[in-house]
C-alpha cells in the first residue's frame, strides 16, 4: 500500500511487530525509540526482507523537547505519516500504592501520557493538513479493569482511552480515526521493565497460561488501520483464552 507508518517504542515487543506487518504489506515505516543500536538492527532486517523504506528516530517520548525538535523534520524526511502507532509505554513496580515509588508514577505518567501527547500532538498538523490518518493508541486491559498494586499504571491507561475518545471527538470533521488498542497479558518484556529487570519474576507472570503474543497484537493494529473510509473502530480488547478481566487469569 506504500503508506508512511510512524510507530514508538519499535524496537521490540508490539512495536517491534507492528513495524514487521506493515513493512511485510509494503508500508514504509519511521520507527521511534530511545536506543540507536537497536533501531539499526531493526532497519537492517526490514529492509533486507522487504524492501522498504525505513527510517529510524532516535527518541525519548517523555521529552517534551526532545520530541517537538524532531519529529516534525522526521516525517518531512520521511515524506509524511498516514498511520502514528503510538506503543511507547510501560510499567514501573508492582507494589501497593502507599509503598509504591513516585519516581515509578513519574515515569509511567511521563510516558504513558504525557508522551502519547507530545508525539500526538506533533503529529496530527500533518494529518489535519491532508484530512486523512490513523492514530492508534495502545491501551490496555489495565485501564478497563484496575486491579491490586498497579494503581498508577492502570491510572495512565484509562487516561490512553479517555485522550483517544476525545481526540475523536475533536477530529470529527476529518476523515482521521482514532483507535484505542487493549490488550490483556502478553508475553514480552514488559514485565522484566516492571520488575526493573528481575527476570526470574517476570517469568512467573506467564507461568501457566498461553499468553496472547506481540504478533496477535500486530495483526489486530494493521486489521484497524486497514478498514475502509466508512468504517472506524474506535476500541478493540483483546484478552488470552485463559483471562477474564485485568490480572484474573487462569493458570495451570
Amino acid at each position: 500500500m506504500n503508506r508512511h507508518v510512524f510507530i514508538t517504542g519499535a524496537t521490540s515487543g508490539i512495536g517491534l511487530e507492528c513495524a514487521r506487518i506493515f513493512a511485510q504489506h509494503g508500508d514504509h515505516v519511521l520507527l521511534a525509540g530511545r536506543r540507536e543500536d537497536r533501531l539499526a538492527a531493526v532497519k537492517a532486517e526490514l529492509e533486507t526482507a522487504y524492501g522498504v523504506q525505513v527510517h529510524t528516530l532516535v527518541l525519548d517520548v517523555r521529552n517534551r523537547a526532545d520530541v517537538e525538535a524532531k519529529v516534525k523534520p522526521a516525517i518531512e524526511a520521511f515524506g509524511g505519516v498516514d498511520v502514528l502507532v503510538n506503543n511507547a509505554g510501560l510499567a514501573q513496580g508492582l507494589d501497593d500504592f502507599q509503598d509504591s515509588s513516585i519516581d515509578d508514577a513519574v515515569t509511567m505518567i511521563d510516558t504513558n501520557v504525557k508522551g502519547l501527547i507530545y508525539v500526538t500532538k506533533a503529529v496530527l498538523p500533518f494529518m489535519m493538513a491532508q484530512n486523512s490518518g490513523y492514530i492508534v493508541n495502545m491501551g490496555s486491559t489495565a485501564g478497563i479493569y484496575a486491579y491490586p498494586k498497579g494503581a498508577v499504571y492502570c491510572a495512565t491507561k484509562a487516561a490512553v482511552k479517555t485522550l483517544s475518545d476525545g481526540i475523536r471527538m475533536d477530529t470529527i470533521g476529518t476523515d482521521i480515526k482514532v483507535t484505542t488498542i487493549q490488550p490483556g497479558i502478553v508475553e514480552t518484556d514488559f514485565s522484566a521493565v516492571r520488575f526493573h529487570g528481575d527476570e526470574e519474576r517476570a517469568k512467573s507472570v506467564y507461568a501457566g497460561i498461553e499468553a496472547i503474543q506481540p504478533e496477535d497484537v500486530a495483526d489486530v493494529v494493521y486489521y484497524v488501520t486497514n478498514q475502509p473510509r466508512r468504517l472506524q473502530i474506535s476500541d478493540v480488547t483483546i484478552m488470552a483464552n485463559q483471562q477474564a478481566a485485568g490480572f484474573m487469569v487462569h493458570k495451570k
